[in-house]
């Protein structure tokens, strides 16, 4: 017996679907101008090309484009694919919007410091050369802490889609 989501599951469904999508094209706009930025602006390619941290700069550009725009576009696509593709809506609604905003947060914060790190490296030391590495490295273990919230949320999506396929054959061989 097939489980039917009600019809605000349905329409929450479409919505946080729909609201991936959206965020695919939000971030996509957001890395391809940071981009264009990086590579237009000289004394900006120069900052992240030569100063000591500004590589960080690059990964968060990197992290907006990946994370952002490809994850997001991906996300969308199987979610609204593989419950048609399993004969069966998805496991669970909830999850999905827990995976929405959790990745999302957690890409927010990971690029937030990424850049902080990146601009704080590249300050002058004043007197302290130290001063600098300290800072990048506590920026970049609340990377790492909003990175995992993101893999937490990949975890779930993995967990959802898993969940809403399985017993695909048994589904198809029922129907015909």
């Amino acid at each position: 017996m097939a489980i039917e989501l009600s019809r605000a599951e349905r329409e929450d469904f479409t919505r946080y679907t729909l609201w991936f999508a959206f965020a695919c094209i939000i971030y996509s706009i957001i890395g391809f101008g940071w981009g264009a930025l990086m590579g237009g602006i000289k004394d900006f390619r120069n900052f992240v090309d030569y100063s000591a941290y500004g590589r960080l700069i690059v990964r968060a550009h990197t992290h907006i484009n990946l994370l952002g725009w490809v994850e997001m576009a991906i996300f969308a696509a199987l979610y609204y694919v593989v419950p048609r593709l399993s004969g069966r809506p998805i496991h669970s609604v909830k999850l999905v919007k827990v995976h929405f905003w959790m990745h999302n947060f957690g890409l927010v914060g990971m690029v937030v410091f990424f850049s902080l790190a990146g601009m704080v490296g590249g300050m002058p030391d004043n007197g302290d050369p130290d001063a600098p590495g300290r800072v990048v490295g506590h920026l970049l273990a609340l990377v790492g802490m909003f990175g995992t919230l993101v893999l937490l949320a990949n975890i779930i999506w993995g967990y959802n889609l898993f969940r809403t396929a399985v017993g695909w054959k048994e589904r198809q061989d029922l129907i015909g």
